[in-house]
């Protein structure tokens, strides 16, 4: 039994940092596990008894009898932000995900676990002096993040076809606000903010068909989609000027129409026994009926035009294993992991979208016995590919803690 509690960040800490937050619900975390993101993110269509996948419902089934795997992922970035002339540094660390992975019944399984969704984490300021030579300020920031706590069940009919249905709770708080001051107290500071408080039911569902073209090679074809579902919870706006004016106005977000966005996902890979495999995953989610354009907070972003849109995902990865029985060289027994992607946000400031282009390694060093490993991925990206867009380059260091065990087993002693 492991005990733990999860909490959206609410005192100016942050899980992830970039400016690129500032827009609509936050950054999107890219999904998976250290196992997945060493792999370009890819897993629809993976199907591997030595690691949970968390992308695909369906893929829980793949597993070997009475086996029971945890995964625990720690991710650390190391991002620099440059526009023009100005740069500027970050670092962050997060608990990306906690998954417990285990059988049910013949040929079915389960697996509960929480990761994040989305990412706020910024804080932009801007000086000068006026006419009057008066100096003010202006700073923006905003931090939280919502995550998703999920169980997943999944089934295998004829040995070939996998079908999976994935329950999902959506909770978390995103803050931002924005402040102007003055060095002359004469002059009214202005202070105001938006304070999101979400919460939602979710479903997803996967299917996995794979197709044996020898003993030891398959073809799997994979799917996912998950529904567009409502956002409960509230959004809290203020306005404060000095100490002369003060407003507060709250909404029920169910009555403002937001909306979370569906997403499909498409995935074929190509599995050599347990020793190779190579996958390309394509995924596309629709937020352009989300709402955000109307809600304060999640649209004002400035003199800049704030646009809900569609999100788009193309992932290549592969992994190989020397020999995973080799009793003389350990670094035969590692698995080795390369992958590459291009992302499309959710959103388009002044009509162009933010897109991240990254390459990854990775590896699983097996750690005692059974499939017990220490798995650690690198990610080299940079977003903001169009002309006049900040640029931000980020390497992320993913660590996972793999573990495996055989449960409910009698041994028998002479």
């Amino acid at each position: 039994m492991v005990p733990f509690v999860a909490q959206a960040q609410t005192d100016g800490t942050y899980s992830g940092f970039s400016p690129y937050s500032v827009y609509g619900i936050g950054q999107m975390h890219q999904g998976g596990t250290a196992w997945n993101r060493g792999m370009g993110g890819i897993g629809i269509a993976a199907r591997n008894r030595r690691f949970i996948n968390i992308l695909n419902p369906a893929s829980v089934t793949a597993r070997d009898t009475l086996s029971f795997m945890t995964d625990l992922g720690v991710t650390t970035k190391f991002s620099l932000f440059m526009q023009d002339s100005k740069k500027a540094p970050n670092v962050t660390m997060n608990i990306e995900d906690f998954v417990m992975s285990f059988p049910l019944w013949n040929h079915t399984a389960m697996m509960v676990g929480i990761n994040p969704l989305s990412d706020v984490g910024y804080k932009i300021t801007s000086s000068k002096i006026d006419l009057y030579t008066t100096q003010n300020t202006f700073t923006s920031a905003g931090n939280g993040g919502i995550y998703q706590v999920f169980a997943a069940f999944g089934g295998t009919l004829w040995n070939r076809l996998s079908l999976g249905v994935q329950g999902m709770y959506v909770f978390g708080n995103v803050n931002k606000s924005a402040t102007q001051s003055y060095a002359d107290e004469t002059y009214r500071t202005y202070h105001s903010g938006d304070s999101l408080q979400v919460n939602n039911l979710g479903v997803k569902f996967g299917l996995q068909y794979e197709q044996p073209l020898s003993t030891t090679s398959f073809l799997t074809l994979g799917a996912t989609y998950r529904l567009s579902t409502s956002m409960n919870g509230h959004h809290i706006h203020y306005l404060e000027e000095g100490s002369y004016y003060r407003e507060r106005k709250e909404t029920l977000l169910s009555s403002a129409g937001l909306r979370f966005g569906d997403e499909l996902g498409v995935g074929l890979s190509y599995r050599k026994s347990d020793t190779f495999l190579i996958e390309a995953d394509y995924t596309r989610s629709d937020w352009s009926r989300c709402g955000f354009d109307a809600v304060a907070g999640l649209s004002n972003v400035g003199d800049r035009t704030f646009a809900a849109s569609t999100a788009q995902s193309f992932r290549l990865g592969a992994e190989w294993t020397p020999n995973r029985n080799d009793i003389r060289y350990y670094l035969k027994r590692c698995t080795y992991r390369v992958g590459a992607y291009y992302d499309q946000s959710y959103y388009t400031v002044d009509g162009q979208h933010i897109d991240a282009v990254g390459i990854t390694l990775g590896m699983t060093a097996p750690v005692f016995r059974y499939y017990n490993g220490l798995s650690l991925g690198l990610d080299f990206g940079r977003r903001g590919l169009a002309p006049g867009q900040v640029k931000e380059y980020f390497v992320g260091i993913n660590v996972g803690f793999n573990l495996f065990d055989i449960w409910f087993q009698k041994p028998m002693y002479d």
